[in-house]
C-alpha cells in the first residue's frame, strides 16, 4: 500500500477543517435562526407573498361607475307646515284612544292657553316634524285621567299637516324642574306632561310624562 506523502496528509486535514467549520457554522446558524424572531418573520413573509398571490389571481376586475352630475343643487326635505302657528292658535287635535278623548291643542302654554285645552310648547317642534314635540295640560282639567295611559298606548295628532299616531314608550315621574322633558330628540317624538300625582291637594311638586314615538304619518 503507497503512503500518502505529506502535502497529501496536510490537504486532507485542510479539507476536514474546512468541512468542520462549515458544519459547525450551519449548526449555531440553525440554533440562532430556530431561536430569534429570524423564522417567525420569514415564515409570515412567505405567508404574506402566498396570500397576496392568491388574492391577486382572485380578484375581479374594478368597474368604474358613472360620476353623478352635479347640479349644485341642495334638495331641502318638503317642510310639513308652510307656516308657523302664533301663541293662541288652535294647531290641532289630540286623541287618546284608551280614554277615547279628543282634545283641543292649543300653541302656547301659557294660563290663557291651558285653559282652552292642551298646551304646545312653542320651544319645541310642532306634532308630526323630526325631534321633540311637547304637550302639557292641567291634570284637573283635559289630563284628569291621563295616569289610566302606559307604556303601549297610542296617541294620535291630527293637524293640518295631517295624522301622525305616537306609540308611548316610557312613562316617566320627575320633579317639576326636570328640564330634561324638553330636550331635543333624535327622531320624532311626543312628550306629554301634567302634574303629579293626579290626586294631590294643592300646587302638585311633580310631573307625569309620557313619552311617544312615532310610527305611522297619514
Amino acid at each position: 500500500m503507497k503512503k500518502r506523502s505529506k502535502e497529501e496528509r496536510r490537504i486532507g486535514r485542510g479539507k476536514r477543517l474546512i468541512l468542520l467549520s462549515l458544519s459547525t457554522a450551519l449548526i449555531v446558524f440553525g440554533l440562532w435562526f430556530s431561536t430569534t424572531n429570524a423564522s417567525t418573520f420569514l415564515k409570515g413573509y412567505l405567508l404574506y407573498k402566498a396570500d397576496s398571490a392568491i388574492d391577486s389571481a382572485q380578484a375581479e376586475p374594478a368597474v368604474e361607475e358613472p360620476e353623478a352630475k352635479s347640479t349644485g343643487k341642495t334638495l331641502k326635505p318638503k317642510a310639513l307646515y308652510q307656516e308657523k302657528p302664533v301663541e293662541g292658535d288652535n294647531i290641532g287635535d289630540l286623541y287618546i284612544p284608551k280614554l277615547e278623548a279628543t282634545l283641543p291643542i292649543i300653541h302656547g302654554t301659557d294660563e290663557e292657553e291651558l285653559e282652552k285645552g292642551v298646551g304646545h310648547f312653542a320651544g319645541s317642534v310642532l306634532p308630526g316634524e323630526d325631534d321633540n314635540s311637547v304637550l302639557s295640560g292641567h291634570r284637573d282639567t283635559v289630563f284628569r285621567e291621563l295616569g289610566e295611559v302606559g307604556k303601549g298606548d297610542l296617541l294620535v295628532v291630527t293637524t293640518e299637516a295631517g295624522k301622525f299616531t305616537y306609540k308611548v314608550r316610557q312613562v316617566r315621574i320627575v320633579d317639576e324642574d326636570d328640564r330634561t322633558v324638553i330636550v331635543p330628540k333624535p327622531r320624532a317624538t311626543l312628550t306629554v306632561s301634567t302634574c303629579y300625582p293626579f290626586d294631590f291637594v294643592g300646587y302638585a311638586p311633580d310631573r307625569y310624562i309620557l313619552v311617544a314615538d312615532l310610527i305611522s304619518s297619514e
